[in-house]
């Protein structure tokens, strides 16, 4: 079960990164991220109750997945659709790949966890084959402010996003699962982004191309109601640390699809990054550890 959720929470969120490409136009870039989460609150919240699926809670409960979604359904991805703005989807879905490292540390700082070190060592080897990816975007080429602004929006929104994981983790302590703090969290940062665009006086823009509207609903339904709910369950069953490796693994699917859409090349660098990456992966699933450590664990 668990290595399903793992396959299918990197082939979605290694496609929403086009979905968010062709997202690109008229629409303000926070009504866009509006649009999304509201469909999906509308979606999920009901028909939760329909079906009886919401746990009862209580308001701590509530005050953790209004911070829940401001970490997970809005502020990170008003970071991420601006980031794209300024570089290709691949390279923010690379970005994002952050993940794996700032969990491990958030483990630490939050949850008293010691980093395992085959998650460092798995990190360093898929964080290499991760640059040796994207070296050519860089080799030769002066890095310009708008790259750099990318970059650090991606950073940014990958951070709120590990906050989002402990968050997550503090939840699955108390017996709270997925889906009924995803309902909540989803309609806490449909309001959060509603307010931003109420305070920035943004335009509610319809765009009424298929391509976008298409992609609203996949980001909707597949990328945020279905891979969240995927990737919290893998959370709680395998750790923050785990389960981010995911995010290792899906610049991948995004990188080939950059490379119909935004024209991205393959080189003999992309695919030595790309041994490297899946060697990473290899390592971090395996609980493997180092001499030294084992014996000074004894």
């Amino acid at each position: 079960m668990n290595g399903f959720l793992y396959a299918a929470v990197v082939l979605i969120w290694g496609t929403t990164w086009s979905a968010i490409y062709f997202q690109h136009g008229d629409v303000p870039v926070t009504v866009s991220v509006f649009y999304r989460f509201a469909l999906a609150a509308m979606i999920m919240l009901p028909l939760m109750k329909l079906f009886g699926k919401l746990q009862s809670t209580q308001k701590d409960d509530h005050v953790f997945m209004f911070f829940q979604g401001a970490c997970l359904f809005s502020l990170n991805f008003i970071c991420f659709y601006h980031a794209t703005q300024y570089i290709n989807t691949g390279l923010a879905s690379v970005m994002f790949s952050l993940a794996t490292l700032y969990n491990a540390v958030n483990n630490r700082l939050f949850w008293k966890e010691s980093i395992p070190s085959n998650v460092v060592v798995a990190g360093g080897i898929g964080s290499t084959g991760l640059v040796l990816l994207f070296w050519p975007e860089f080799e030769g080429k002066v890095v310009s402010w708008d790259t750099l602004k990318g970059i650090g929006l991606a950073a940014l929104g990958t951070y709120f996003f590990s906050l989002g994981n402990m968050i997550s983790k503090r939840h699955s302590s108390k017996g709270l699962s997925p889906l009924t703090t995803n309902a909540y969290a989803m309609c806490y940062g449909t309001l959060i982004l509603a307010t931003l665009v109420f305070a920035t006086q943004q335009p509610l823009v319809v765009d009424t191309r298929p391509t976008y509207l298409a992609a609203l609903v996949y980001l909707s339904i597949f990328g945020s109601i279905v891979a969240f709910t995927m990737y919290l369950t893998l959370v709680a069953r395998i750790g923050a640390n785990n389960a981010a490796y995911s995010t290792v693994l899906y610049p991948i699917v995004a990188l080939t699809l950059a490379s119909w859409f935004e024209g991205y090349t393959w080189q003999t660098t992309s695919f030595i990054g790309l041994g490297l990456t899946m060697l990473g992966n290899v390592v971090i699933n395996l609980k493997w550890r180092p001499k030294w450590v084992l014996s000074r664990a004894a």
